[in-house]
């Protein structure tokens, strides 16, 4: 009997079957890496300063960790329904005989801007700085906040 091959099916690696997938995913995170690293080659740490926004029905609450940092550094302004908090993060020089094994803090400007999901009295917001927690209170506009109709 006479067996005929119609057509050809690709053949698998016995070992990994998917590697030209797993190859693929390295390529793009070797390609995504360069995007996060600073001119000098180290990586950057992440989005700083770190945030919670919260709400109550009467404000909204953000939390920012800015460990380190005094109350005179920074630069905090409300625009329409926009938050921005700016400053500098400065860190102490090491010697130049220091070897790092691991360096995720980064010293420098910073500056965030939060969108908040409801309009804002701009007059009433408050800010204070304790243990390196950023805790600034805004007030909802007195049309954001819910209202109780009575039925007549």
């Amino acid at each position: 009997m006479m067996y005929r091959r119609l057509f050809h099916l690709p053949t698998w690696s016995t070992r990994n079957p998917f590697g030209e997938l797993e190859q693929m995913r390295r390529q793009m995170d070797t390609l995504l890496a360069r995007f996060t690293q600073a001119d000098d080659g180290r990586q950057h740490a992440g989005v700083f300063p770190a945030i919670n926004l919260s709400e109550d029905p009467d404000s909204y609450y953000l939390r920012a960790e800015l460990p380190g940092m005094k109350s005179g550094d920074l630069d905090i302004h409300t625009t329409g329904q926009n938050l921005s908090i700016a400053g500098e993060r400065m860190i102490a020089p090491e010697d130049e005989a220091v070897k790092y094994h691991r360096r995720e803090r980064e010293a420098g400007k910073f500056s965030r801007i939060i969108a908040l999901p409801g309009e804002i009295d701009s007059d009433k917001v408050s800010a204070a700085l304790a243990d390196g927690v950023l805790t600034v209170t805004l007030p909802k506009a007195e049309k954001m906040k819910p209202r109780q109709i009575t039925v007549k």
